[in-house]
């Protein structure tokens, strides 16, 4: 998707919402959908109405924009995204963050559901993504590099900004919420891992994976945003407990940890936004 198609999509929005753009946007994983529903006089737009955005097609991704207020300040909440293992070409993954870039968004918070690689963090635990490993073989920065969205070769030394995950650190203490800290492997699906791949992604330093999150994350510091994420754990990951994975499970736990991640997210929007 070209410039111009990033362009002109933010001019589609900034055409029908008359309010303050914000300066911070959440994009909500799997599970975490009721969020984007308490934003107040919030201007809410489907994703099929958006020109160029890719529909999503994952139960728990409704698939809306909805651009308001949270605790008094300006947020977007993108209530679901797009995957790889859709069929969606890897440069398509990087739009919605472009699109966020164009309207003046500075700060970018993702949250995803994942499962576990840390025993201390088990279900309906919250884990804050330090660094992350990219295992999916999907990149949406290749291709031609357009020097108006950032460099050819962005450095990824501070992908997951410090001082972000300090502020979410910071609200969780005062919420006396645990929110661990760990690195986040992205894997493509759709399928769930094996446990010899989980016994592999442990050896490589993961402390919890998902088939989500990096490809905004490349897109987002590309374009200069700051950011920062949260994973929901949804589930030991495979071979931790012998049990099959299901998506049931993924939904389930993502609400359960849903409880604690928005008095989080709240704490910290009204701290950082």
């Amino acid at each position: 998707m070209s410039y111009e198609d990033v362009q002109n999509c933010a001019s589609y929005i900034r055409e029908r919402f008359n309010g303050e753009m914000p300066k911070m946007a959440l994009v909500l994983g799997s599970g975490l959908n009721s969020m984007a529903d308490a934003i107040e006089d919030a201007t809410v737009f489907s994703y099929l109405d958006l020109p160029g955005f890719p529909e999503p097609t994952v139960e728990g991704h409704a698939g809306h924009m909805h651009i308001g207020k949270l605790e008094g300040k300006p947020v977007i909440c993108m209530q679901g995204r797009a995957h790889a293992y859709e069929g969606h070409a890897p440069e398509k993954l990087a739009y919605a963050t472009r699109v966020l870039w164009a309207l003046g968004v500075e700060i970018l918070v993702l949250t995803n559901a994942a499962g576990s690689l840390m025993e201390k963090a088990g279900p309906g635990s919250l884990v804050a993504i330090t660094d992350h490993i990219n295992f999916s073989g999907i990149n949406p920065l290749v291709g031609v590099n357009d020097d108006r969205f950032g460099p050819r070769f962005p450095d990824m030394t501070s992908a997951w900004d410090k001082g972000l995950t300090k502020d979410l650190q910071q609200c969780a203490t005062a919420l006396d919420i645990t929110l661990h800290e760990g690195t986040y492997l992205m894997a493509k699906g759709p399928n769930f891992e094996t446990p010899a791949e989980i016994g592999a992604f442990r050896v490589m330093g993961a402390d919890a994976v998902g088939m989500s999150t990096v490809p905004e994350c490349l897109a987002a510091r590309h374009v200069g945003m700051r950011v920062c994420g949260i994973s929901s754990i949804t589930n030991y990951a495979a071979g931790m407990t012998g049990e099959e994975l299901t998506h049931d499970e993924t939904m389930e736990f993502g609400a359960i940890a849903a409880v604690n991640l928005e008095k989080l997210l709240r704490a910290f929007i009204e701290r950082v936004a």
